[in-house]
């Protein structure tokens, strides 16, 4: 599992400089004053920083961004990158480390924070810095060959960040790389092909995690039969991998209730009987994105020692075609009790969420529930890949939530719910259809999991089809699987739930 590069926060040296081999950042003002560092390369390049600030490219610079001088004369280092500081760092020192790390590559890298730099990035500014360093530098090639020449040895890649009061930034750090490998792990998660990333072996990785110190349970077919789940094991019959759930739980609090996350862990979608076009399908690889945000969420919570009781719950399967496959038509029953017409087996997530939710909340009776899916296409079509869809029964619960993603950096809308879509469920043999029709997808999906929220629980479902997994490379993560939304639930349990 990849992990997130060594970064490590030293004494500056400004005698250093001219033997550094690794790459080296150092940074200037939006007006073109330069740091001691950027002073020092100048003095040791003949003028050549000197020349970049009078230069128009330095004006038209955006502030967090850089510009890149390679092979300067005079130095050690391949290249050197000047940074353009904003006036307020602190609103972008994750986009400065993600230009870092975009900069670095897979070498090392040196970055040289002076006195005028120092003043404008506090401690809590370079903490955050290197967060977005580490996770902009994140790479999957798990499945990368060893002799591919095309590939860098990334085992190079390592930050030293020279500053003053060295001590007390890394101490500000060190819970923000328990968010990255966190982070890592949901993005791991996501990225890995499904024939790897199996129920069995997505089980496994969650139950290493007890030598974090968190509690796992992993609920086999026979016993979730025996509970009642007919909702979820419909989705799986279909497929030869045993469907599960796992069961995470931290006691970090005293004895208050627990938050409970839920997440969607559909290791492969196919559709089922209900088949999807073969053009795009190979992307169902990530269609367990709700249960590798849980995932990672927990993951993080062990390792920063939250204070704070958490349960996560992710219901895994895989949907497939054959010969036990569920059809449209087939009518499942509930943990809860309720009956389901299963008209779209494509509109496999909210019964895996259904069983789950109804599980969760009769075993642990939270204090909140919020459950993670890549659920529907139709909030891609209302939000694109920028925000994920909000849905919630309760505002006070809600507007936290979104509180904590507005801070996060993680773009969240809150959507309707409403009982007027509720009459797009009715069914004629059962008490609830699985889908209510093209028109407003996403809000009856929302409005299906709402019939599983017990009374009286805060409840949030978060539909994040648009953001789990993009195509195009974002400011803190390459192409591929964001981790999106691990940031924001770590920062809404930090606030609101430790004790």
């Amino acid at each position: 599992m990849p992990r997130p590069i060594p970064i490590s926060f030293v004494e500056a040296d400004l005698n250093l400089v001219p033997g550094l081999a690794s790459k080296i950042a150092v940074f200037a003002t939006e007006d073109g004053k330069p740091d001691l560092g950027a002073r020092r390369v100048d003095q040791l390049s003949g003028g050549a920083v000197t020349r970049l600030l009078e230069a128009r490219e330095w004006n038209k610079l955006k502030t967090g961004e850089g510009v890149t001088l390679a092979y300067p004369a005079g130095l050690a280092a391949a290249a050197v990158m000047v940074v353009k500081l904003p006036k307020r760092p602190k609103e972008e020192a994750r986009k400065i480390g993600a230009t870092l790390a975009r900069f670095m590559g897979d070498a090392a890298l040196a970055v040289l924070v002076g006195k005028l730099a120092r003043k404008l990035l506090g401690t809590a500014d370079l903490a955050e810095l290197s967060l977005g360093l580490a996770l902009r530098a994140y790479r999957f090639t798990d499945h990368k060959t060893a002799n591919d020449a095309d590939e860098e040895d990334a085992t190079a890649a390592q930050a030293t960040i020279y500053c003053s009061n060295p001590e007390a930034v890394a101490t500000e750090a060190e819970p923000m790389m328990a968010l990255a490998e966190g982070i890592f792990f949901t993005r791991d998660l996501v990225n890995e092909p499904a024939n790897v990333l199996t129920t069995e072996d997505f089980a496994a990785r969650l139950a290493a995690m007890r030598e974090l110190g968190l509690e796992v349970e992993i609920l086999e077919e026979d016993r979730l039969a025996e509970l009642g789940m007919g909702a979820l094991l419909g989705v799986g019959q279909g497929s030869d991998a045993p469907s599960k759930v796992v069961v995470m739980q931290w006691h970090g609090g005293m004895d208050a209730p627990p938050l409970a996350l839920v997440g969607k862990g559909v290791v492969f979608d196919t559709g089922g009987i209900s088949l999807k076009p073969a053009s795009g399908m190979e992307n169902m690889t990530m269609d367990m994105g709700g249960a590798g945000v849980v995932s990672g969420v927990m993951r993080a919570l062990a390792l920063r020692k939250a204070k704070a009781n958490v349960v996560g719950l992710v219901g895994l399967v895989e949907n497939m075609p054959g010969p036990n496959a569920q059809r449209p038509g087939d009518v499942v029953t509930s943990l809860k009790g309720d009956t389901i017409e299963v008209i779209n087996t494509d509109a496999e997530g909210r019964l895996v969420l259904a069983d789950v939710m109804w599980y969760a909340q009769d075993r642990f009776k939270p204090s909140g529930m919020i459950d993670l899916a890549t659920l529907t296409g139709a909030i891609i079509i209302g939000l694109g890949h920028e925000k994920a869809g909000v849905f919630s029964n309760d505002d006070v619960f809600c507007n936290a939530f979104l509180k904590a993603a507005r801070a996060e950096g993680e773009g969240a809308w809150r959507m309707p719910l409403g009982a007027a879509y509720d009459k797009m469920l009715k069914s004629n043999v059962a008490d609830m259809k699985n889908v209510g029709g093209r028109s407003a997808g996403a809000i009856t999906a929302a409005q299906f999991l709402q019939r599983f929220v017990a009374e009286g629980t805060p409840w949030i479902h978060l539909d994040i089809a648009g953001v789990a997994s993009v195509k195009s490379a974002t400011t803190l993560a390459p192409k591929g699987a964001t981790g999106w939304g691990v940031l924001a639930l770590n920062r809404l349990v930090r606030d609101k739930y430790e004790s």
